[in-house]
């Protein structure tokens, strides 16, 4: 099928046109990925049997080299003959091996003990490879941003108007924190992920047959062996409590809006009235079919609309925490969507990064649009300054004098300085309060101080979560190399 005969833009625009993004997603969030991840479940099952002398030596092995050979189509074939997706996966494996080895396949499990499991592995995958690694890799050039213009005066804005100065780096800041709590947030609900092996009700009706004494501890095995736990201390239904999953969806929505906040704060800058920031384009870039002066903040206006799509899923996601008695199949439809969410932010993530690699921040033009202001912004300096003094109607003298300065086009200053019952409120100040006075662009607080301070505690962090989910990347390659090994030395064809 060619590319344009899809019908999503996640597949001809974004997943599947971008060659790298979907080399790096596929293994997570693509159906043939799906269907692997539940036979990564279904042989993790047969292994267990074996260890527990539930099924002869030999079995596990051969379920393992059989699911390393059935494709999504088979499975989908088979699916459209019997109509039932497990079962179609289950008897994919049992036609590859022995008729000693096809009882243990599958047994004691319910579809929810193989999907859900699957979907808390496949989804905590894609968090520690690709998902988190990615927003570090964002937060670390948001840091570059703070640090270099930290002490970079801009009139600060409030509902759309001057309002008094910060620094460029101080903005970039505010965003290093909040999508520092996001990747906090999303690790955590990530490392919650729970699957479930506790039979058609949740009640270990069919593992109590074997195993009458402590049906969960079959449960916690085997899902310690796909690096999972369940849910604490072991319940359920036939489906596996929603909440974890929601906990996920909705930390990851949480952190779509702060990159769609930071997008509109980035294209408004680039806006030729304000010019902050400059955007950078490639020659051969086009901005308008017509206007060939015209260029557009497309990356910042992406990460925007790609959130005005996927953030409303959110309530789908809620709405997929009911089920009814033990399970319905009303999320069986649903839920197909949650890897499109996952894949939208992944993608709106990487835009994001590319989008500020491209940006210039521009100097001269904050410094310009400061000046434009400053001699009106230098009224709640002047108002608290005069409080401090013991004035006793500082703030509504001072709002007087500004609206006579709007009117008159004489400074503030110069009318404070008129005024003589002002005087002695303004007499013998400290230096760096008429520093401030004489140079309202130098009150900027302690934007680059905090600055300081939030990048010196965001870095570690993140440096230390990288390091972290480099390691067990690894220990996860190793544990799956190791297991390929085993198996060419120990593997059966049937």
């Amino acid at each position: 099928m060619d590319l344009f005969d899809t019908i999503s833009p996640i597949d001809y625009r974004y997943y599947g046109d971008n060659p790298d993004f979907f080399e790096r997603l596929q293994p997570y969030m693509s159906e043939k990925a799906n269907i692997d991840y539940l036979l990564r479940v279904e042989v993790a099952l047969t292994k267990m049997l074996e260890r527990w002398k539930i099924c002869p030596e030999g079995i596990a092995d051969q379920v393992e080299e059989a699911s390393r050979g059935i494709p999504a189509t088979e499975v989908y074939e088979e699916e459209r003959r019997v109509h039932h997706n497990i079962r179609a996966l289950v008897n994919c494996i049992r036609k590859r091996i022995s008729p000693e080895a096809r009882p243990f396949v599958h047994l004691f499990a319910t579809s929810a003990d193989i999907m859900d499991s699957a979907a808390a592995l496949r989804y905590k995958e894609l968090v520690r490879d690709v998902l988190l690694p990615d927003l570090i890799a964002l937060e670390s050039r948001l840091i570059i941003l703070a640090k270099a213009y930290a002490e970079q005066p801009q009139i600060g804005r409030t509902h759309g108007q001057h309002a008094v100065p910060t620094t460029f780096g101080y903005a970039m800041a505010l965003y290093v924190s909040r999508i520092g709590s996001r990747i906090q947030a999303i690790d955590r609900a990530h490392r919650n992920l729970r699957g479930k092996f506790s039979g058609a009700v949740g009640a270990f009706n069919a593992l109590s047959l074997f195993y009458p004494d402590d049906p969960a501890v079959l449960e916690l095995e085997l899902l310690e062996t796909l690096g999972l736990k369940p849910v604490e201390p072991s319940v359920s239904s036939q489906i596996v409590e929603p909440e974890p999953l929601t906990d996920l969806a909705y930390s990851v929505i949480s952190c779509f809006s702060v990159l769609a906040n930071l997008a509109d704060d980035m294209r408004n800058l680039i806006r030729n009235e304000i010019g902050e920031v400059v955007d950078k384009y490639k020659d051969e870039e086009v901005g308008s079919s017509t206007m060939p002066h015209k260029m557009n903040p497309k990356n910042f206006e992406n990460v925007k609309s790609l959130w005005k799509e996927f953030m409303p899923r959110m309530t789908t996601v809620f709405m997929d925490q009911i089920s009814e008695h033990q399970r319905d199949l009303t999320n069986s439809a649903s839920g197909r969507f949650v890897p499109e969410l996952f894949t939208g932010f992944c993608y709106a993530t990487m835009r994001m990064s590319e989008a500020l690699a491209k940006i210039q921040p521009n100097r001269r033009r904050m410094e310009e649009n400061l000046e434009s202001s400053k001699q009106h912004v230098v009224a709640e300096p002047l108002y608290i300054i005069l409080a401090l003094n013991g004035h006793p109607d500082a703030y509504d003298t001072v709002m007087q004098m500004s609206r006579e300065s709007r009117r008159t086009g004489v400074t503030l200053i110069e009318l404070a300085k008129q005024k003589r019952e002002l005087a002695p409120y303004l007499a013998n100040l400290k230096p760096h309060l008429q520093e401030i006075l004489d140079d309202p662009a130098k009150y900027i607080g302690a934007a680059p101080a905090r600055t300081s301070a939030v990048c010196d505690y965001w870095e570690p962090v993140c440096d230390t979560l990288r390091r972290q989910l480099e390691v067990e990347r690894q220990d996860a390659r190793r544990s799956a190399s190791a297991k390929l090994v085993r198996s060419s030395n120990n593997g059966h064809g049937y």
